[in-house]
Formats: structure tokens, sequence, C-alpha cells
């Protein structure tokens, strides 16, 4: 389920679980070795003092790295990953690995000792960043009469706001800019309902705000779309207001209210908490190879608050993590680095941190990135991210068309799926780098069958029964396939210039995401 729908689940359901009431500062749960490491905004694991003794390894050859791959490792690793999340049971009450977390701290030290016996051939290091997250304890939505409004979802980041009488005004058009409220006569116990499209909750948001409402009622766009909307704020302002999202049809039926009655009133109220913690990104590079031609690839480490994310996405971090431990074995021509992105469940941010501060010339190092997320859903279908050349930057359809091929080979039938915004490859399209990856299906129905493709998705019951290994092998293949080529050469693949950067800050304003991670913004 969506991140909004689990919030939804935490406050309303007794037997579900219980977060924490008040905010707590992640470097408490830290410890003092932590709180040591904050002060330094990178830090890398150990210095080099050995070089590198990869001159003496065989030349990178896909078919031997694909060979090394097997479901016994990776099922290993799972059950390992899933202890670690039930570290978080004693603040939970229940197995998870999110942000901030100690199942999620504990994620990030076994990824990062993994490489303690690897430290000849990786360079570890990590990226500290601040983290916004938003915690829905409660809300209220209800007519007059003290019946729910139907469909009723609070949005994530929205502030609080103790709950109030207020009466509805509809806002015409679409809410998007100033002109849409000029006109409104607006008292400061008023509710906006607007409808969705043409701009970001978030704008909408802080214009109802900064007119005067005190909170916002939003309404889909969609009339076939039976459940209540779900959507994030992504990061508020001074001005943003509470959101609680509804269906078409319910928005149509509170316009009709209003139209009938004129003043029309109902209950709002979010007990909400908003706050930033520090986490990091794990990254480990080769020692070997051609440091201006850097193949990159990630997986985000985090899960949802709700369960143990071993699908989601536990099997990309593992995966990336097998193929590290058996490409030690090789020696590279190109370099190769590995990344396991922070809160990526609360919007990308791990990674879009990382791809924001790349200076212009690391950008241009980095030859193209591989997303991998969720690989062994249970009811799967093999997805391939569908690039192109003209709305990506130049590199992500030769991406495409490379897993299509493998997945060609080997008889395998696969889905074309959109950019859309739900995995960490958004920052490296905005800042030029070619992108592309493969996953397994979300909480999406499977077509071949009518059931979705992972019933588990962001719930408590993404464990290690919710992974299919026969999936999850090919895709862990795939990948060592795909390090091992580019590792070895990236003859034919397009040359990245500055001209890619002057690609993208157009592109930046031409792509529209929908989605940051599994947050709908618009």
């Amino acid at each position: 389920m969506k991140i909004s729908t689990l919030l939804l689940t935490g406050a309303s359901c007794a037997n579900a679980f219980v977060l924490p009431e008040k905010g707590f500062n992640l470097l408490d749960l830290a410890g003092d070795s932590r709180r040591s490491e904050v002060k330094q905004y990178t830090d890398s694991s150990r210095p080099n003092l050995r070089g590198d003794s990869s001159s003496s390894k065989p030349l990178i050859s896909s078919h031997k790295l694909q060979s090394m791959i097997n479901v016994e490792e990776l099922n290993e690793t799972a059950q390992l990953l899933y202890k670690l999340a039930e570290e978080s049971v004693p603040l939970y009450g229940h197995p998870t690995r999110v942000v901030g977390s100690p199942g999620h701290w504990a994620t990030l030290d076994y990824i990062q000792k993994e490489f303690d016996e690897l430290d000849e051939y990786y360079d570890v290091s990590v990226q500290y960043f601040s983290s916004l997250i938003s915690q829905i304890n409660s809300y209220n939505l209800t007519y007059t009469n003290g019946d729910e409004v139907p469909s009723a979802v609070p949005f994530s980041f929205s502030p609080p706001v103790k709950t109030f009488r207020g009466k509805l005004l509809q806002i015409p058009n679409y809410g998007c800019e100033e002109k849409d409220y000029a006109d409104l006569d607006v008292s400061a116990e008023q509710i906006a309902l607007i409808e969705r499209g043409a701009c970001s909750f978030l704008t909408k948001s802080d214009l109802a705000g900064r007119f005067g409402f005190k909170a916002v009622i939003m309404y889909d766009n969609n009339p076939a779309v039976r459940e209540g909307l779900k959507g994030s704020l992504g990061r508020p302002t001074e001005d943003t207001l509470p959101v609680i999202g509804v269906s078409h049809e319910v928005g149509c039926l509170l316009i009709q209210a209003i139209e009938k009655y004129g003043d029309y009133p109902v209950f709002f109220g979010m007990n909400s908490i908003i706050r930033d913690i520090v986490t990091k990104n794990v990254i480990a590079d080769t020692k070997s190879g051609d440091p201006d031609n850097i193949v990159a690839l990630g997986a985000h480490s985090d899960s949802v608050a709700d369960g143990p994310g071993i699908n989601d996405d536990g099997s990309g971090t593992i995966s990336l993590l097998t193929i590290a431990k058996h490409l030690s074995k090789f020696r590279l021509n190109n370099k190769v680095r590995f990344a396991w992105w922070s809160a990526e469940e609360y919007g990308l941010l791990g990674s879009n941190f990382y791809t924001d501060n790349l200076t212009p010339e690391e950008n241009l190092k980095i030859r193209l990135f591989m997303d991998y997320d969720m690989l062994a859903s249970p009811n799967f279908e093999y997805e391939v991210y569908d690039g192109n050349n003209e709305e990506n930057p130049e590199g992500s359809e030769e991406l495409k068309q490379f897993f299509i091929d493998y997945y060609n080979k080997h008889n395998l039938k696969y889905s074309l799926i959109p950019f859309d915004g739900r995995s960490d490859y958004v920052g490296f399209i905005q800042n030029g780098i070619p992108a592309g990856g493969v996953a397994t299906g979300a909480e999406a129905i499977n077509p071949a069958n009518g059931e979705a493709f992972d019933k588990c998705y962001h719930q408590l019951c993404d464990d290690t029964s919710n992974l299919n290994f026969e999936a999850w092998l090919v895709n862990t293949k795939l990948i060592a396939h795909a390090v091992a080529t580019y590792a070895h050469s990236l003859k034919g693949f397009p040359e990245r210039s500055s001209n890619s950067s002057l690609h993208v800050a157009s592109a930046r304003h031409v792509a529209k995401f929908p989605y940051r991670g599994n947050h709908l913004i618009m």
C-alpha cells in the first residue's frame, strides 16, 4: 500500500502497530560511536594503505561472474536482513528497517562491515544528510453530524492542526495560480476544496495557506478511481497547510453540498509530526578501473515503517552486495560504483542528495546509472524501464535495449514500464546521467492473472516468505552481466559531455515525474 495508506492504517487500526508518540533523535539510538561519525560530512571506512591488488586477477568475465550467483547465498542474506529488521521490534512493535530505526542502522552497519574483508578492492565512504520524515498519528475529516467523510486519506508531510469546524470553499480552476484565490472572501476558519491537476500538491497547499485558509481537501481528477487521493507535500514551507485527499466522487458531492447550502462546514484535524533526522548513503568504489568512466548502480537500504521490506528493497540491496563480493575476484577496465541509498521511502532523499551535490566534473565521470528496486516480487513480471534518448539523457535507450536483449536471449517475456519517478533514477536523469533498470512489480495488478505483483507491498508480510527466487536469481544474474559488460568496455555506449548537463537543464523542466518514490506529488 502507499505511504499515505500506511499512515492511515497506523492511525486507525488499534491492532496494527504503535509508532513512538514523540519524535526521537536518531543519534540517541545510534550511540556515541555514531555521534562522533556525524561530525564529518563524509568519511572513508578505512584508508587505502595497500594500493590496488587487482592487477594479478583475471579480467572481468560476464559468464564467470554470473556463474557465481546462486539462490542459497541470496536466501542466506535475506534471512540475515530480516533478523536486522527485528532489532526495531522493541521500539516499533514489529520488524522494520525504516529510516532512523535500529533495524535500518543495523542494515547500514552490516553493508559497511561486509566490505571490511574487501578493503584491498574497494574504497567505501558514507555520505550523511538530513532527512525530513513525516508521521501521521491520527486525523479527522467528518461531517457535522459526526459521520466520516468517505475515502479520506491524509497527505504525508501535512503539518498538524487541532480539529476545528471549517466552512468549505471551492477553489476555481486547479488552485495553481494566485488569480485563482484573488477574488475569494476567505475567513480564518475556512477549508479550501481543490481539484488535483496542473501543478504539485505543495503548490496548491502553499497558495491556499498564503491566502488565509486553514486546511485543504484535495479531490482526485480521475472519476474512475474509487479510492481516496493519496499524496505527499514533499518538503513543507511556512505556508503549507495540512491536506486530506478524497476521491473524485466525494469531491463532487462536496461541491454539490456547497452549491446547495452555501455555508457548508465539516470538521478537520491533523495530529502529525514532521522532523529532521540524520541518515547516510553507503558508497563503494572499486579501486581498479578508469575513474573517468564510472559504471554506477544503486538500491535503497530502507523500508517503510509498516514492515521489514525484504523484497522492497531488500532484494536490490542483497543483489548489489552479492555481486560486489564476487566482483572482487576480477580486474576491471572501468571503475564500478555501488550505492545503497537511504530515505528512498520518504521521497528518494538519499539519491537526490547525492546527485544534487555532484560537482560538474564528478557528474561527467558517471557514464551510466542502473537502478534496482524490487527484484523478487512473488507474482512477478520482468519489467524494464522504458527510457529513450529524446526525453531522457542519451544512453538511457541503450540501457533499456541492453536489458531487453538479456531477457530475449533467455526467452523471457518482459514489459516496459515508465520513468514515473517511483525510484532512485530520478536524480540521475534530472542531472543529465543516463539511467535504466529492471523491476518485478509492486502493488499494481499483473494482467496475466489479475493478482497484485506483490500482495505484501509496504506491509508487515514483506518478509522472507515474500520472495520469488526464480525472478530474483534471473535479475541478479542480469545485474552481474550488466556490471561485467560495462566494467569491461563502454565501447558503443554514448559518451558524456558538458552538453549532457545542458540537455538536462532543460529536461529538468520537461520531465514531469508525478511521483517522488512512492509519494504522489502532483
